[in-house]
Parts: C-alpha cells; sequence; structure tokens
C-alpha cells in the first residue's frame, strides 16, 4: 500500500455518483484520467471504532481486487492509496458499457433469440466466479452494472468492479450467497434470464469442479431461505 499523499495533487474533481459507504469521483491522476473511490465516516460511530472499521474496509476492498489480478481476472489497475483520506484512485475503464445495458440492448434487439446470443457472455461470467471463488474472493455485490465490457463486446473483455463489500473466504455458504445475490440481481433486472443463470452456473461447476457441489448445495438452501421470507413477508 503506498504511503498517504495529499489529495491536491489531484485536479479537476467531478462527482459520479454515491453508494452507502462510499463516493465515487473522476478525476486526474498525473494527467491521467482516473476514478477515486472514498470511504466516508459514519457519524453514528464513534470517531476512533469508526476510523478503524473504514480503513479496514479499505484495505479489505484492495486486497480483494489484487487477488483477482493474481487469478487473471480483470479489474481497475490501482494506482494510489491515500490511507489518510481512506481513498484510493484508480484506472478509468474507458471505451465501455456495463454488461446489464449489453443485456438490455440484446434483449431489445433479438428477442426471439436473446438466450442465444447472451450464451458466450453467461458462459464467461460463469468461468470468472468460478475462478473467483476458487481464489476465496467473495464480491459481496455481483450485479450486472459491476460488471463492465470493455472495448467490442463481441470479444467478452470482462472487467469486475465495485469491490466495496468483498471479503476474503473460502466457506461455500459465503459462495453460495455471492451467487444468490447475482442471480436475483440478474434476474430483477433482465426478466426471462432464468436460462442465461443457468448457463452462468453450467460454466462455473465447470471452472470451479471441486467446490461447485457444495456451493451449489448452499445456494439452493439460500434459496429456499429467500422464499420462505417472502411467503413470510
Amino acid at each position: 500500500m503506498a504511503a498517504p499523499m495529499s489529495t491536491h495533487d489531484f485536479d479537476n474533481k467531478q462527482f459520479l455518483k454515491q453508494g452507502a459507504e462510499a463516493k465515487v469521483y473522476k478525476e486526474k491522476f498525473y494527467d491521467k484520467c482516473c476514478i477515486s473511490k472514498e470511504r466516508f465516516s459514519k457519524a453514528y460511530r464513534h470517531p476512533s471504532l469508526d476510523k478503524s472499521l473504514t480503513l479496514q474496509r479499505l484495505k479489505g476492498e484492495i486486497r480483494a481486487m489484487n487477488k483477482c489480478r493474481n487469478l487473471g481476472i480483470r479489474v481497475p489497475v490501482l494506482y494510489f492509496v491515500d490511507t489518510n483520506t481512506s481513498t484510493f484512485y484508480m484506472e478509468e475503464i474507458t471505451n465501455s458499457q456495463t454488461v446489464r445495458d449489453y443485456i438490455i440492448h440484446i434483449q431489445s434487439t433479438s428477442p426471439d433469440d436473446a438466450v442465444e446470443k447472451l450464451t458466450p457472455l453467461a458462459t464467461k461470467i460463469g468461468q470468472i466466479l468460478g475462478r473467483m471463488h476458487r481464489g476465496k474472493v467473495i464480491h459481496g455485490d455481483l450485479t450486472t452494472s459491476n460488471m463492465l465490457l470493455s472495448g467490442n463486446p463481441d470479444n467478452l473483455d470482462i472487467v469486475l468492479i465495485d469491490f466495496g463489500l468483498s471479503f476474503l473466504e473460502g466457506l461455500p455458504e459465503d459462495k453460495g450467497v455471492d451467487l444468490y445475490v447475482f442471480e436475483r440481481a440478474l434476474l430483477s433486472t433482465h426478466p426471462n434470464t432464468e436460462q442465461v443463470f443457468e448457463i452462468v452456473l453450467d460454466a462455473y461447476k465447470h471452472e470451479n469442479k471441486k467446490e461447485a457441489p457444495d456451493v451449489i448445495s448452499k445456494l439452493e438452501e439460500v434459496r429456499m431461505r429467500g422464499r420462505k421470507r417472502t411467503m413470510v413477508g
């Protein structure tokens, strides 16, 4: 992790969005466009506890991104980490679109054969998730908005982003929950994609053969718990 550095070295800060844990900006890193992510303080927490938890989450996010890169999974390149402001600066993925927008485009332009056209993408996603889980990385917020297609979509150059809820863990339960989060996000955002998710699972099983049976079993348990909560209301 880099030593602390003044954020005054970074100019042209443009606010992009805010989540529950952080604010995201577009700015310059030594004349190079970058994305910065600043984890902000929570007023309801004791200041010393807040600082400790914020730094812990920042380090966890960076560890997960570095681990993914070591696994051959593309994530934004980290440029610099400022522990004083709980901010890190990373590569801006230019010439890209979210997997969400790509799926919406395919479904709207090719409704009759959307599943067939989305099969290569679903297979690639399953392979990436299988490799990620095999490497004990839990993303925590798998959605089609947190996956980017860089360059020509046909090349299936997928970049995983937003590791704000990520952590390193090898338990099948956590991996099953990770898959469940993605399944619910996929089906709620993109109607009629049940077959697409099954293709994702098939590729996942092939990529993570040793662990897949236990993970899929946990996925089924999580599904059952989800259905029971829905029934109870």
